[in-house]
C-alpha cells in the first residue's frame, strides 16, 4: 500500500473551486448546492479532509471520478476522511470533483462543510477554467428539490434535493460552463410562498451566503459583501416567480414580534389583485437592476414555467418594461416546459426528466446565443 500524503488545501498548487466562496480560503466551506473543489490528480488513491457540522438538516455530498458519478451520501457531523477513489492507475490523471448536493439553510445554523484538504499518493495537475461561466438564481427548482425519492414521497427533507440531477448542472456540462450556483427552497422576487416579505433572493443576492445563518457561518464571511469582479459571468439564469404565484394562494403572513403583515391578494373572481400584481413586477425590475449593476457583461435569461406559468405574462410584462426604462436589450424572457405526471419527481417538485427537458430548452438557447455573440465578435 502506497503512502499517502496529507495536504492542506493551501498546500496544493493545483484546484478549482465552483460556487461562490472567498478564493484561497484554507479550509474553505461549500456554502451552496453545487459548490465544489476540482482536482487534476494522479496517484492510486485520493481522500478528501472534510469538517462538517449539523443539527437536523444533514448536509448531502456527490464524488464525481471522470466526470461519471461515483457516490451519493450523506454526512455525519465530524471531523472525517472521505474516500474519493482508490486502487487505480498511478499514472494516469484523474479528473475529481466532490460537490454539495444540498442547498444552504438558514433553518439550521450550524450547517456548514469545510474541505480541509486532501490525502494522495499522486501529485496535482492544472485544470482548465470552463468556456463560459454561469449564475444560476432560483428556489427549490434550481436547488434539485425532487430529483431523487419516489413520485409519491412527500416531505421536505435534504435527501430529496440535489445538484447532480439539477437543469443547471446539465445546462452547463452541456456548454463546457463552470457553474454558479444562488437558490432556496420557498423563496421569491418579493416574498416567499407563503407572504413572507422577508425570504426574497434579492435581498441576500449581495451577500456571499446570506442563505445561511449562525456564527459559525458568520465567521466564515457568509454575510459579508460578496466580491463580484472575482469572476467575469457570460450568462445570469434566473428562476423564480414559483413561490410568488404560490403566496397569492396562501394566507397573511404576520410577524408577532413586531405586528406587521404582508399578503399578495386575489379578486373575488380569483385573479390576481393588480396593485400586487404590479408590486411583484416591480419587485422584478429592480431585481434586473441589480443583477446588472453586478454583472454588466452577462446575457441575462429569466426562465419560467417548471412548476406553471400563472406568473408568465406578469414576468414578461415586466422584462420589457425593464428593456424600455434602461434600453438594455442584453435580457429575455425564456420560457421553460410545465412539469407533467410523467416527468414529476418526489414531493410534486419537477423531477430528473422534467429538468432534463428544461436544460435542454436553455442549453440550446444559450448556443445560439453565444454562437451569435461569438460571431458578433
Amino acid at each position: 500500500m502506497n503512502t499517502l500524503k496529507k495536504y492542506a488545501l493551501s498546500e496544493i498548487p493545483h484546484y478549482k473551486v465552483h460556487g461562490r466562496t472567498v478564493p484561497g480560503t484554507c479550509p474553505l466551506p461549500l456554502f451552496f448546492s453545487g459548490s465544489a473543489v476540482e482536482l487534476n490528480v494522479s496517484g492510486s488513491e485520493l481522500w478528501a479532509s472534510l469538517e462538517v457540522t449539523w443539527q437536523n438538516l444533514e448536509i448531502w455530498v456527490t464524488v464525481e471520478v471522470n466526470r461519471e458519478l461515483m457516490s451519493r451520501q450523506m454526512l455525519m457531523p465530524g471531523k472525517q476522511s472521505l474516500c474519493l477513489f482508490r486502487g487505480m492507475s498511478e499514472e494516469s490523471v484523474k479528473n475529481v470533483r466532490i460537490t454539495r448536493e444540498t442547498q444552504a439553510m438558514v433553518e439550521d445554523e450550524d450547517c456548514c462543510l469545510l474541505v480541509q484538504g486532501f490525502q494522495t499518493d499522486g501529485s496535482f495537475h492544472p485544470i482548465p477554467r470552463g468556456k463560459y461561466t454561469l449564475e444560476f438564481v432560483g428556489d427549490s427548482i434550481t436547488s434539485g428539490e425532487g430529483t431523487y425519492g419516489a413520485k409519491g414521497d412527500l416531505g421536505w427533507i435534504p435527501m430529496y434535493m440535489s445538484y447532480s440531477r439539477c437543469y443547471a448542472k446539465m445546462t452547463a456540462e452541456a456548454l463546457g460552463a463552470d457553474a454558479y450556483m444562488i437558490s432556496k427552497g420557498g423563496w421569491g422576487v418579493l416574498s416567499s410562498w407563503d407572504n413572507n416579505p422577508d425570504c426574497n433572493i434579492p435581498s441576500r443576492y449581495e451577500q456571499l451566503c446570506g442563505l445561511c445563518c449562525g456564527n459559525k457561518n458568520e465567521s466564515l464571511g457568509a454575510f459579508a459583501p460578496y466580491d463580484f469582479t472575482v469572476r467575469k459571468t457570460d450568462a445570469v439564469i434566473v428562476n423564480l416567480g414559483t413561490n410568488d404565484a404560490s403566496a397569492f394562494q396562501q394566507p397573511a403572513w404576520h410577524d408577532p414580534a413586531t405586528g406587521r403583515t404582508f399578503k399578495q391578494h386575489l379578486n373575488p373572481d380569483g385573479a390576481f389583485a393588480e396593485e400586487d400584481l404590479t408590486r411583484f413586477e416591480d419587485a422584478v425590475v429592480s431585481f434586473l437592476q441589480m443583477l446588472r449593476k453586478h454583472n454588466p457583461q452577462a446575457h441575462i435569461v429569466w426562465c419560467y414555467g417548471m412548476l406553471g406559468y400563472d406568473l408568465s405574462f406578469a414576468i414578461s410584462e415586466a422584462v420589457s418594461h425593464y428593456i424600455r426604462e434602461s434600453d438594455d436589450h442584453n435580457v429575455i424572457y425564456l420560457q421553460l416546459p410545465n412539469t407533467t405526471e410523467e416527468t414529476v419527481g418526489s414531493n410534486s417538485h419537477p423531477g430528473e426528466l422534467s429538468h432534463q427537458r428544461a436544460a435542454r430548452v436553455l442549453t440550446e438557447y444559450l448556443q445560439d446565443y453565444f454562437s451569435r455573440t461569438n460571431a458578433d465578435h
